[in-house]
């Protein structure tokens, strides 16, 4: 498959790339910086700004499927930037004539009660909230829109570096937790999840989370 793999250097869209690769996949690397690439069979590298609609679409056209792990987390205004640069991915995405789109979520907008958020409990982060609210606005675009075969991945509410296992539980708009109460998931087993969805789709146009 040719994947178009939005953010393929930060935390999470690495082991997108290197799980992607693995498989057999191959890569283009959509990236503000190239040479932070590391080089590897199956595996092309494209300076990208994502808030640059025309020519993001010129490097989206032609592939199967985009993958997004786009984040701004090292901007001043995280929520306002973030939330730009999803709406000019999906934008981009649809003049690329690219029908599939799956988006790196965030843990913040899945519920720990009905009708609650986990965004919205008094514990959460004070440093995660603009990233947070802009996955949660981010999601509520995509569920707007008629035209893509969307999904979005969230994580749990804890993902670190760990092993890849391959040993894990899907779920729809709730935090998974394990029998201890701890919500995480490895970011080599959030890989292993998202690129089964990429193969086999099974969540078209619909957020799920992933967590042990």
């Amino acid at each position: 498959m040719k994947i178009a793999l939005i953010g393929a250097t930060g935390f999470i869209g690495s082991a997108l790339r290197q799980e992607a690769l693995a498989r057999g996949h191959t890569v283009t690397a959509l990236v503000g910086r190239p040479e932070k690439l590391p080089a590897a069979p199956n595996l092309q590298g494209v300076q990208a700004d994502v808030h640059d609609t025309a020519r993001l679409a010129e490097a989206l056209k032609g592939h199967d499927v985009v993958l997004s792990a786009f984040s701004g987390h090292a901007q001043g205004d995280v929520e306002g930037y973030y939330l730009e640069g999803v709406r000019s991915i999906i934008a981009a995405t649809r003049q690329a004539g690219v029908k599939r789109l799956l988006v790196v979520g965030g843990a913040g907008s899945l519920e720990v009660a009905p009708g609650v958020q986990l965004l919205d409990t008094p514990g959460f982060p004070a440093a995660y909230k603009g990233t947070a609210e802009g996955a949660r606005k981010a999601l509520a675009l995509l569920r707007e829109d008629s035209a893509l075969d969307w999904s979005m991945l969230s994580p749990s509410a804890v993902i670190a570096p760990g092993e890849r296992t391959g040993q894990f539980r899907l779920g729809g708009d709730q935090l998974l937790k394990n029998a201890q109460g701890d919500s995480r998931i490895s970011v080599e087993d959030y890989a292993v999840a998202f690129l089964d969805e990429v193969e086999k789709p099974a969540h078209s146009r619909r957020r799920f989370t992933v967590g042990y």
